[in-house]
């Protein structure tokens, strides 16, 4: 179900983005396998994450862009809610069994199981906490490697490319001072452009489990997704 599709390969890249969020401030910039080797600890030392994300998506067949904006919540392992506010609200919520998309301007609700929605092994690895950025990424600063801001610029493209990737090349910005991500950027298997930009990043959040869950509201139709 395309809906399922493009929020899988959209969440693939922005758990990459998510994975650099908190890290500690460096005088000068590091080198990129210092820069890796601190993602990846602070990613394992991280059991969930919480920020508001706003998220612009360009359609190359209508050439338009659509502007959405809301809060994710992460948790380890395999536990996600992309909870959109606006211009319309909407639910995407993962659990290690099963993932609903609530759309209540449609009443409807999309279930399947989640291991169906992510069209790559890449994403699920992240998703269950196992995944290795030297193992999956080739890493490095994009030229030029800072923006106007000075803020660094890196590309992560993956080590098996193809569709099963979802995307070819991962654009992040990391602010200079505070190693946050503020921005990543890419373009899907069929030329559509997303640009995620985050704010108010907080980490290990004790978030409960109950909310990576969903009950269906009355008067919904639920449609299940092979």
């Amino acid at each position: 179900m395309k809906n399922f599709k493009r929020n899988g390969i959209r969440i693939s890249c922005a758990i990459a983005g998510l994975l650099l969020a908190a890290l500690p401030a460096c005088a000068e910039r590091p080198s990129i396998n210092d820069l890796v080797s601190r993602i990846q600890e602070k990613y394992e030392q991280t059991s969930d994450l919480k920020a508001r994300f706003v998220q612009e998506s360009t359609l190359k067949t209508m050439k338009r862009t659509e502007r959405e904006e809301g809060a994710v919540y992460f948790k380890r392992p395999k536990r996600m809610l992309w909870d959109y506010t606006k211009p319309s609200a909407k639910k995407l919520v993962i659990n290690p069994r099963t993932a609903w998309l609530y759309v209540p301007e449609d009443k409807m609700v999309y279930v399947q199981d989640s291991n169906k929605i992510f069209n790559s092994k890449l994403t699920i690895k992240f998703l269950t906490g196992i995944g290795k950025l030297k193992d999956d990424f080739n890493i490095r600063y994009s030229q030029p490697d800072t923006d106007g801001k000075g803020d660094f610029l890196l590309d992560l493209t993956p080590k098996n490319p193809g569709p099963e990737a979802g995307f070819e090349k991962l654009h992040v910005t990391v602010g200079k001072d505070t190693f946050m991500i503020t921005r990543c950027s890419f373009k899907d298997v069929y030329g559509n452009s997303t640009v995620i930009s985050f704010a108010d990043i907080k980490i290990n959040n004790h978030l409960p489990d109950s909310l990576f869950t969903f009950k269906p509201p009355a008067g919904v139709e639920v449609q299940k997704v092979p």
